[in-house]
């Protein structure tokens, strides 16, 4: 199938690169762990910059639909058992929901450079300053939970924020930010020594990793969340519908 880009739309060239990538990596001789053609070839068959081609392979690379392999190319992922929550909330919401006081422990904001992975989902330049939030969090008894967060400056927060409230609630009631998709990573790992000092276990602990990338209305990235759990306080259900 021949793909090409139309440099006449209003949409930008690398959004309608990301879209025809997702095509394509749909297509049977490229499903399944299969390499796309080098950047060079796919740029030049869409008539757009390495660079432009890059940043939407960037996104598919981060949403786990790509693996790039340095010095080989890169492979569309191989499909993955996993399970999605229904009615995703915030943190705050879904302990209200089980009549759990949230205490904060420890909260600390700062503007830092972002790491690539970061700057990439976000799509913007590797120095240009994020806002990122840390939070200890738990119930009354002991922390449990230990997240860091990254928000894209197009929202417009300043650090100064009372961070104490709902952080969604900030977006959308400060900031007209609306945070509708979630689109999260859950695996298993052991505590090294700076989370085990936070969660309050042994380095070594077997604790549960969770990344989310939330998105916008418009599915424009927003944060990017990280949260490291202790195994024996947490249990992350997932609710299901056979379709």
């Amino acid at each position: 199938m021949k793909f090409s880009i139309d440099h006449k739309s209003p949409v930008p060239l690398h959004i309608q690169a990301e879209n025809l990538l997702r095509t394509m990596i749909s297509e049977p001789e490229h499903l399944n762990g299969k390499f796309l053609p080098n950047e060079v070839e796919l740029a030049k068959q869409l008539a757009i910059s390495r660079s432009t081609l890059r940043q939407a392979l960037n996104k598919l690379v981060y949403e786990g639909l790509l693996i790039r392999k340095k010095g080989i190319g890169t492979k569309v992922a191989e499909p993955v058992i996993s399970s999605k929550a229904k009615n995703w909330q915030s943190f705050t919401q879904e302990m209200t929901a089980r009549g759990i006081v949230v205490k904060n422990f420890e909260l600390h904001v700062t503007w830092v450079t972002p790491e690539e992975k970061i700057a990439n989902f976000f799509d913007i330049p590797r120095d240009k300053k994020v806002l990122k939030l840390e939070r200890l969090r738990g119930k009354v008894e002991g922390p449990f939970v230990y997240f860091i967060s990254y928000f894209h400056p197009r929202i417009g927060l300043t650090g100064e924020e009372n961070f104490k409230r709902p952080l969604y609630d900030i977006l959308e009631k400060d900031y007209l930010v609306v945070a509708t998709l979630s689109k999260e990573e859950v695996s298993a790992t052991a505590a090294d020594k700076f989370i085990a000092s936070k969660l309050e276990v042994e380095p070594g602990s077997p604790i549960l990793f969770r990344k989310r990338f939330v998105y916008d209305q418009g599915e424009r990235p927003i944060e990017f969340n990280v949260g490291y759990y202790r195994a024996d306080s947490f249990v992350y259900t997932v609710e299901s519908v056979r379709e």
